[in-house]
């Protein structure tokens, strides 16, 4: 099997299987057919493979592996949904907005969690989930797994009170090192001024002669 799945990849076909409803498929996928599917899908959007003399099968991809140095496309495992019952999938957590501390120039907000894990139907999948960071308003405030706005038919099954980002007051050496960046690009802009300066008035002392 592992020759004939290399002399597969050769002729640019990648083996891959779908399990998770009764018996697991083998099936045999056109390289770039595969590679645009799964740039479009990622591993939570759900994606059609017709089967020859098979049918259709609504799948998501669960693990895809490849080669570690050169990227290639070695193996696909491909999980088959029921669309009549919940999974469990990834949604990725993406920060909008600026706090009113960070605006006001006194530190940063990081992000602490970066992902969690939701529970639907397969035809109510989001692949990720916008939060607000306007909504810190003081340094005090955070926002936390509860804070997060989803449909009403997505169930988030992370701990509520788990943190997803907070705001940080600057350390003492990152003030010094903003300190020395001004500083150092208003010497430079001094330092263009001045030299603009000089380049005109030679201009202007040769005009003179």
């Amino acid at each position: 099997m592992g020759k004939q799945a290399k002399q597969l990849r050769r002729n640019g076909i990648i083996p891959a299987v779908i399990y998770g409803q009764g018996t697991n498929v083998h099936i045999q996928i056109e390289n770039l057919s595969l590679r645009r599917a799964l740039r479009a899908a990622g591993t939570t959007n759900l994606i059609d493979v017709n089967i020859d003399g098979g049918g259709k099968r609504t799948v998501l991809a669960r693990e895809v592996q490849a080669h570690p140095t050169r990227g290639d496309l070695i193996h696909v495992d491909f999980y088959e949904v029921n669309m009549k019952e919940k999974i469990v999938v990834d949604a990725a957590l993406v920060a909008v907005g600026t706090a009113a501390p960070v605006a006001d120039g006194l530190g940063s907000t990081p992000q602490i969690l970066f992902s969690v894990q939701i529970e639907c139907l397969p035809d109510n999948l989001i692949s990720e989930i916008e939060f607000d960071l306007t909504k810190i308003e003081t340094p005090d405030d955070v926002i936390t797994v509860a804070d997060l706005v989803v449909p009403d038919d997505v169930d988030i099954l992370d701990d509520p009170e788990e943190v997803v980002a907070r705001f940080e007051y600057l350390t003492l050496e990152e003030e010094e090192e903003e300190e020395e960046e001004e500083s150092f690009l208003e010497s430079a802009a001094d330092e263009v001024e001045v030299i603009g300066k000089g380049k005109q008035d030679e201009e202007e002392e040769e005009d003179f002669e």
